[in-house]
């Protein structure tokens, strides 16, 4: 007697359906998460909002901040720091006629080059660095 004729073959087939449909019965749902909105950063940082933000700029303008000039660099040994007296040459890492750099609490905001104005030292801003790039440089 062949499978066939014996009917072993639809039983099979009963269990296997039975067997999926109690699964599925029994499985927990699958809870679909949803994509959550986030509001893109402008290049400084920020927050791209439509929404309009009160800035009130007073609360900050008291605020002492470092202000530097910096014409140029170099890396020397104590004992030749030592070692200088009036009218020794400190060699730096720029050239002549290159512009400072202008220097806030240590975070570069602009280029310059130094004017005398009324018998003083000053600096005349050549360029200054934008929000983003001063972001990107902070290290």
């Amino acid at each position: 007697m062949s499978i066939e004729e014996s009917g072993a073959q639809p039983e099979v087939e009963d269990q296997w359906a039975e067997a999926m449909q109690e699964e599925q019965q029994t499985r927990p749902s699958v809870a679909v998460a949803e994509r959550a909105e986030i509001e893109p950063l402008t290049d400084d940082g920020s927050r791209n909002s439509d929404a309009e933000v009160d800035i009130n700029i007073d609360v900050i303008l008291d605020i002492p901040v470092t202000i530097a000039m910096e014409i140029g660099r170099t890396l020397i040994s104590i004992r030749n720091l030592l070692q200088l007296n009036q009218g020794s040459v400190v060699e730096l890492d720029r050239l002549a006629g290159e512009p400072l750099d202008v220097m806030v609490n240590g975070t570069l905001i602009a280029h310059g080059e130094v004017v005398v104005v009324n018998e003083k030292f000053g600096i005349r801003l050549t360029d200054i660095i934008s929000p983003s790039e001063r972001i990107k440089n902070i290290k």
